[in-house]
């Protein structure tokens, strides 16, 4: 197979799975329900997230310098800014083409070499995946119990007893065959977490880390804001906490799974409220609002930011 043919692949097979996953959340609620849900939504709870939205992009935006100042690079924050917008957009198209695009914009604009520029997003990504792991430890200790009565209702606890068991013997055989690797796959794994080790510990490293710290957590906290206030928008919807939380972990896996989380996005968080009783058609509806926020904001803000930055650098030698 070329490797024109595998990145076809690539970009056509998340695409196709949005269609299909879009087609199967409209034959559970029809385009005319959900069409009169985004009518009586009230659209100021639905500004509130997107404003927490724009707050996390700025952030993550500052947050990039303190990676950068120690290699000698001080980007202008508008461009920071504009990278991080267009890499967004990017990734709806091409999934994790963004990265790369965000550091192209930086090598363009700022003369920072792009191999610089995009090892420092490697190591956000890092700090991101870790704060994600946090959300979904907080959410399995806040929701332990919820969690455990799910399970052993659904499934049988011997059964879940001795698979949990399975699973720590293949963790422990397969660690330990990672670390004795010296080529294959074993040592790409092994060298990747190596890396992501480094990444994380160098955080600690760094001269402002308590700066970058507090960025990284605040992101976080207000991607999960920007869920938790639209939430109102449908009248009558109410997520418990845990809901919340699991909705939240729900709608990030599906963003990372597809591009922008096209058509899985909704079916994520609907099956996630689910658990919570729930009905189906506010939940979808909701799914879909979110989702429908999310994503133009970054059309329209991604699109300027792409439009804007050679206006705005215009007066600088590319």
């Amino acid at each position: 197979m070329s490797l024109s043919v595998k990145k076809i692949i690539k970009i056509a097979l998340p695409l196709v799975l949005g269609g299909f996953l879009v087609w199967y959340s409209l034959s559970k609620v029809s385009v005319a329900t959900l069409l009169q849900y985004f009518k009586d939504a009230n659209y100021s709870w639905i500004a509130l997230g997107l404003f927490f939205g724009i707050l996390s992009h700025l952030s993550r935006a500052y947050r990039w310098k303190f990676l950068l100042e120690p290699m000698g690079y001080k980007p202008d924050f508008g461009n920071s800014t504009m990278a991080v917008l267009v890499a967004y957009l990017v990734n709806y198209a091409v999934p994790r083409a963004g990265e790369v695009s965000r550091a192209a914009v930086m090598t363009n604009y700022e003369d920072i070499p792009f191999e610089k520029g995009f090892g420092t997003i490697v190591a956000e990504r890092m700090a991101d995946l870790l704060m994600m792991l946090s959300i979904v430890a907080i959410t399995l200790f806040v929701q332990f119990d919820f969690i455990y009565q799910l399970l052993t209702k659904n499934f049988d606890p011997i059964k879940i007893g001795i698979l949990l068991v399975g699973l720590v013997l293949f963790f422990v055989v397969f660690t330990r065959s990672v670390k004795k690797a010296e080529s294959g796959i074993g040592l790409k794994i092994k060298n990747f977490v190596v890396g992501l080790v480094e990444g994380v510990t160098s955080i600690f490293k760094m001269k402002n880390k308590w700066a970058f710290i507090f960025h990284t957590v605040f992101i976080w906290v207000m991607y999960v804001l920007m869920f938790w206030a639209t939430i109102p928008a449908i009248e009558g919807l109410q997520v418990p906490l845990g809901g919340v939380l699991i909705g939240f972990i729900a709608g990030g896996f599906a963003i990372a799974a597809t591009n922008g989380g096209i058509g899985l996005y909704p079916v994520a968080v609907a099956g996630a409220l689910a658990l919570f009783g729930i009905a189906e058609e506010p939940a979808t509806a909701f799914g879909w609002i979110m989702w429908t926020a999310q994503t133009a904001m970054i059309i329209i803000f991604g699109g300027l930011a792409f439009l804007f930055l050679p206006i705005y650098n215009r007066n600088k030698k590319i």
